[in-house]
């Protein structure tokens, strides 16, 4: 992740960061604990998972983000944009 390149009281650049950290706190790890960290990152990697693969997000015209990516690229491609992008 990184940092915010934004000016200072400029919300906007982290509230993709702070909803999905937010989702995953009340979707999936509100009140929980973990006896090892492993245990809390192997949670956190399950969810992430599901996230990008399963979760429907609205933003993206509710499909997943996996899907939303090979949709853009294939529309790329057959819109010739990706050749001028590898040029």
């Amino acid at each position: 992740m990184k940092g915010s390149m934004s000016r200072r009281a400029d919300c906007w650049d982290n509230a993709v960061t702070e909803t999905l950290f937010g989702s995953l706190n009340m979707e999936r790890l509100h009140g929980m604990r973990f006896p090892t960290s492993r245990q809390a990152k192997d949670e956190t990697m399950d969810w992430m998972r599901f996230y990008n693969h399963k979760r429907l997000h609205s933003t993206l015209g509710y499909v997943s983000p996996m899907t939303f990516e090979a949709n853009r690229k294939v529309e790329r491609k057959e819109s010739g944009e990706e050749e001028r992008h590898a040029a």
